[in-house]
């Protein structure tokens, strides 16, 4: 559906997010009758019995079982593998070594990998040696790759966000056309297709993640009966205002201290950036203007404009007024998400999608049967760049950061056509239609990020209810349906931007700066820097490329 017409709908009331997604559970059984498009002439063997197929590994090991263990793994990845029988003989990729490149954060991302292309490996005969990194570490180490040339792996899993360092320097491979009937691209959610995942019209990327962050908050801090006896705050300011009213009163759920929002105060390699630009969207993300980090005409920051001050000076008063958990200087965004929130500590947090299934998934989740979910909060006022002013409206801008995890095949196997059809055999196995349905169902670090992912009868069937799946879907669609979403740029360098400004936001929030305007400035000056370095002209014409203007 276009989003314009999706949101004419919904403003009119003749359609709601129960309507739509009961309307695609509708359309995900009559595909299930009536055949998928494939762009074949006839459907392949291997997609003939697809619903059965997403039954049967929705119930491995099933909502409420216990976190998935390796065995799981493997389990759902060997039933997975019929597209690769369709495509390549068994044994055909017998001596081919393969080095792939991931994270390895929360036991999740490699971890899965692994265990999904154990089978894989087994029929085809391929070996994966593997390079396993933290996410904070993520960053220095591929840019270190990029600025030496020395690739040493031919398979990576990364972010659309570098795609501006990697593929405009074609050092990725272009995917072959049997890859794309595989994996259906045109089952991806909207914001994922082309120019997502393309560089000069040629595609290199398959989608297995579609990331925007979601508000995650505690129903039994919020609402009649409930710890603060408030609404659902849908606005920073009154997310604000709850975090200090809960200072020195006790958790309902753990009876440890009561907590509100948590921001996460500690960088993660460039990724902790994006919780800033959580509260900063809100106030900078004009409806009118699709610039929000950058002014298209002269990439001048606008990291230091009045919004983006009020998104640091936000932190900076929960900070004084001791309303975060013990240490917090020291927490990174996965320590917020896992060790904090679903482990019972805190009310509020913006994170990415996953932490909606890993809240009902996932072992070391206390908080599954109170938990809610809602788009990036809004502000009650705005800064409008355009005229230098605040403007007194409310106004949501949800933060898509990072816009998914992908799979990329290296250019370096192009001369090798034997292990150049290996590696996207393995990329096209991560990212095939059913196994990325299971991903998102089950803690994996990814969301859902297909259409056919929002088919909530499928969540039921493997143990979720409708209620909870209605909530944490819908939080995710209204996202990537939003009209005045923050898109995140595609130019080169964008990482080295946010981990000089997490260094930066470390050093006001530790006090080191005499006020929020200061460490802003500091952030833009230093912006500058990277921008002279790489070239003005050339960021230029890429950012407004990468922002449709």
């Amino acid at each position: 559906m276009k989003v314009g017409l999706y949101n004419h709908l919904l403003r009119s009331g003749r359609l709601s997010r129960r309507r739509l997604l009961q309307g695609a559970a509708s359309v995900g059984a009559a595909s299930a009758i009536g055949g998928v498009a494939t762009g074949l002439s006839a459907r392949p063997v291997w997609a003939q019995d697809s619903a059965s197929l997403r039954a049967a590994i929705l119930k491995i090991p099933g909502v409420g079982a216990g976190s998935p263990t390796d065995a799981d793994w493997q389990k759902v990845g060997e039933m997975c593998l019929g597209a690769t029988k369709e495509t390549v003989a068994e044994g055909e990729f017998a001596g081919v070594e393969l080095t792939f490149m991931g994270l390895n954060n929360q036991n999740l991302h490699n971890f899965l990998f692994r265990g999904f292309l154990k089978p894989w490996e087994a029929y085809t005969g391929a070996k994966i040696n593997w390079i396993d990194l933290a996410q904070a570490d993520y960053n220095a180490r591929l840019q270190q790759s990029i600025a030496t040339g020395t690739v040493d792996f031919d398979i990576i899993e990364m972010g659309a966000p570098f795609e501006g360092d990697v593929l405009g320097r074609g050092m990725a491979s272009e995917m072959p056309d049997w890859v794309k009937s595989l994996i259906d691209m045109d089952d991806y959610v909207g914001y994922l297709k082309e120019p997502v995942g393309t560089w000069d019209g040629k595609t290199h990327r398959v989608s297995i993640d579609g990331d925007c962050h979601s508000f995650a908050y505690r129903t039994d801090y919020f609402g009649e009966g409930s710890l603060t006896g408030r609404d659902v705050p849908r606005t920073w300011q009154e997310i604000n205002e709850v975090s200090k009213e809960l200072v020195g009163k006790k958790d309902p759920l753990t009876g440890l201290d009561a907590h509100g929002y948590l921001d996460p105060l500690k960088g993660w390699g460039g990724f902790g950036f994006y919780f800033l630009e959580n509260r900063a969207s809100a106030y900078v993300k004009h409806p009118s203007d699709p610039a929000w980090l950058f002014d298209p005409d002269t990439m001048k920051p606008r990291v230091n404009n009045p919004g983006w001050v009020q998104a640091i000076q936000d932190v900076l008063d929960l900070i004084e007024a001791g309303a975060y958990p013990a240490d917090q200087i020291n927490a990174d965004p996965g320590t917020t998400a896992f060790q904090q929130f679903l482990a019972g500590t805190g009310s509020m947090l913006m994170w990415w999608g996953d932490v909606g299934s890993s809240a009902r998934t996932s072992d070391t989740s206390v908080v599954g049967d109170v938990v809610g979910f809602g788009i990036n909060p809004a502000s009650d006022r705005v800064y409008n760049s355009g005229t230098g002013e605040w403007e007194e409206t409310y106004n949501e801008a949800p933060n898509m950061a990072y816009i998914g995890w992908g799979v990329y095949v290296m250019a370096t196997v192009d001369s090798d056509s034997k292990k150049q059809k290996a590696a996207w055999s393995a990329a096209a196995h991560l990212g095939g239609k059913d196994l990325s349905l299971w991903a998102s169902a089950y803690p994996s670090g990814f969301q859902p990020y297909r259409n056919s992912h929002f088919n909530y009868g499928e969540w039921e069937e493997a143990g979720y209810d409708r209620a909870f799946i209605e909530d944490y879907l819908g939080s995710n669609l209204d996202s990537y349906n939003h009209p005045n979403a923050a898109i995140e740029p595609r130019i080169p360098g964008i990482f080295q931007y946010y981990s000089v400004a997490e260094d930066e936001l470390a050093k006001g929030f530790a006090g080191q700066y005499g006020s929020a305007q200061e460490t802003a400035d500091a952030i833009a000056a230093a912006w500058e820097k990277i921008t002279d370095q790489i070239g003005r002209d050339s960021q230029i014409a890429l950012y407004k490329a990468s922002l449709g203007m």
